[in-house]
């Protein structure tokens, strides 16, 4: 096997588990054993490549959950962290050496997922320290006289880059390690934690319920699951029965939970900092990097930073921090000559509600009243392929009308899949087949939300297609026209993308892969 990044992003792609497996498993495994199973199996995975928990205690991990705004949360105090990298001058004060961000999941690239002062790693770490677990998970199944190319010996795709993660982190360096959960917290194979350095609970919603359960309550419990006996967690608010929920969990493990209400300096409407992510609701995710960031530097004693920083001014490292961090994806605006691309990859009610309060505020901002007068044209491009599709763009439907106090908030909805281009399909880092392929190649879910969408709004003028590059170039074209018709310089056309990490992962590497041509 050649160890090029593309060769390694074929190997890993090989380690997604088929849907239809994914549904046999569901069937004949409970929900209950299937989670039991999941940190023993990845303390043996670690302990294929060399490592056990106790490694992991130097890397000095904030470990992060939640159901939205868990990711921006992440990268929050993954910059500020990045802020004390280096000593001040002439100082021999400590500081971190560097800062490891993991997320999930990527939007373009699969090495995004692993960060080393908020870059990703270049295609030649990746592969190296892909190939590297590779090769120790093949010498482990050796040894214990398997076939190394056989189902079983090597984790599945997430738990995979979770391993490669930690060796990456560990082989590199790095002493501050942000460590975002990828599903709930108590049976996350990012649990495998033993001794964060503090813990932090983003806003809760429901979510994967078939693995987390139905309610608050339950989703709670599961989130809460990342408190550590001795280490601080934080919080940011919640229902009230998801707070007493998490405070139980707290009480359980013998530590402190604190609930953080939002810091004076980042207040919505505060001009004291303006935060790198857009969207009001980014100001609770930045308090409770804020305190989660804050317990880091005091525990490792980088800095001496205050019990009352919740209160009191914001260190000036800080606000750099919460004003350099970027994370795409996430309320996210292109422009192009015709079209401006309002992008977020909310995919559940609530973050689909306030993905749509932030695109109202931008049509309110952006448009002319000639604009809303006129009903100049303005496009949906949707997907959500897993879940309740057809929901989410009520409740988006609902958000916008509610908002803007009209009835049609576009006058277009595309309506695609996550493939990413016609001729070519996924791009390599893009593959999914955790999706019911025949319901893709059929259009079903598109066909559906077409249908659910005319119902609601029967004035819209709804397509659907194989692909986002389709749905792409159909924008552009509707905009291309719009600017003859006018014959002058106007607003661009206003899109917006949402429903999908996975649809704004494709969305993005169309328009800069193939990026707007007068010509095309």
């Amino acid at each position: 096997m050649t160890r090029t990044y593309e060769a390694a992003i074929t190997a890993l792609n090989s380690l997604q588990t088929n849907y239809a497996i994914v549904e046999e498993l569901r069937k004949s495994v409970s929900r209950k054993e299937m989670n039991e199973r999941s940190i023993p199996e990845t303390v043996e995975w670690l302990e294929r490549i060399g490592y056990k928990p106790s490694d992991l205690d130097s890397l000095n991990p904030i470990h992060v959950a939640g159901t939205k705004g868990k990711g921006s949360t992440s990268a929050f105090i993954s910059t500020i962290l990045s802020q004390y990298t280096q000593s001040e001058a002439g100082q021999s004060t400590p500081h971190i050496n560097k800062v490891g961000l993991y997320t999930s999941p990527h939007l373009r690239f699969a090495r995004e997922r692993i960060q080393i002062d908020n870059t990703p790693l270049s295609e030649q770490k990746f592969a190296k320290y892909f190939f590297e677990v590779w090769d120790r998970l093949e010498e482990a199944a050796k040894s214990a006289g398997q076939d190394p190319t056989t189902p079983g010996t090597k984790p599945q795709y997430f738990r995979y880059l979770t391993l490669m993660a930690f060796h990456t982190y560990l082989s590199e360096g790095v002493d501050a390690a942000v460590i975002e959960c990828g599903i709930g917290g108590q049976y996350d194979c990012t649990n495998v934690i033993e001794k964060p350095k503090a813990t932090a609970i983003a806003s809760l919603g429901i979510d994967h319920t078939a693995m987390l359960g139905t309610t608050i309550e339950e989703i709670a419990w599961h989130k809460g699951g990342i408190i550590k006996s001795g280490v601080r967690g934080f919080s940011a608010p919640q229902a009230p029965s998801a707070e007493k929920v998490l405070k139980e969990r707290a009480v359980e493990k013998n530590t402190q939970l604190d609930i953080i209400a939002a810091h004076p300096d980042l207040q919505v409407g505060n001009t004291e900092v303006k935060l790198g992510l857009a969207g009001d609701f980014q100001y609770t995710n930045a308090s409770l990097a804020v305190a989660a960031a804050a317990e880091y530097l005091r525990k490792t004693g980088v800095a001496e930073i205050s019990e009352s920083v919740m209160t009191e001014p914001l260190p000036a490292k800080f606000k750099a921090g919460l004003e350099k961090t970027r994370l795409g994806g996430r309320c996210e605006t292109r422009y192009e000559k015709n079209v401006s691309w309002y992008i977020d990859g909310g995919h559940t009610i609530e973050s689909i509600r306030l993905a749509g309060s932030w695109f109202a505020g931008r049509i309110q901002e952006d448009s002319s009243s000639s604009d809303v007068a006129t009903m100049k044209p303005r496009i949906l491009i949707f997907n959500q392929q897993t879940r309740d599709s057809t929901a989410l763009t009520r409740a988006l439907h609902e958000t916008l009308s509610a908002a803007l106090g009209a009835e049609v908030p576009f006058t277009h909805a595309l309506f695609c899949t996550n493939v990413t281009y016609k001729q070519a399909g996924y791009r390599p880092d893009l593959v999914s087949m955790n999706t019911n392929a025949d319901d893709v190649d059929h259009l079903r879910v598109q066909k559906s939300l077409a249908e659910a969408w005319n119902s609601i709004d029967p004035h819209a003028q709804t397509q659907v297609f194989g692909t986002i590059e389709e749905a792409v170039d159909f924008a552009r074209d509707i905009a291309a026209q719009e600017r003859k018709v006018l014959q002058k310089d106007e607003a661009p056309v206003m899109t917006f993308v949402t429903g999908s990490l996975h649809l704004v992962g494709g969305f993005l590497d169309v328009i800069e892969t193939k990026p707007y041509s007068e010509n095309a």
